[in-house]
């Protein structure tokens, strides 16, 4: 599992100026918007994004938000994964 930097509004992997893989979110009336799901080109196909999406279920279920994917990507794989719908709006 690769370590998962936080910064306001964003889950990152590596850099935060220059990140291999990102997931911006937005908090709005307790729901956690999940914008984007960003993954470099170069390191795509190794989880990367899954693993965002992961953790993102995770902070979503820490502080009890509702996750809206407004990204493709997340509305995916959270709908593909039975144990992260408890958070799903």
């Amino acid at each position: 599992m690769s370590e998962i930097h936080e910064k306001e509004g964003l889950f990152y992997v590596g850099d935060v100026e220059d990140p291999v893989a990102h997931l911006s979110f937005e908090v709005r009336d307790g729901d956690m918007v999940i914008t984007s799901t960003v993954v470099d080109p170069d390191q795509r196909e190794q989880g990367l994004g899954t693993e965002l999406i992961d953790y993102a279920v995770n902070y979503a279920r820490k502080h009890k938000l509702l996750i809206d994917p407004a990204c493709p990507f997340a509305g995916e794989v959270i709908g593909n994964t039975p144990e992260y719908q408890i958070v799903l709006k």
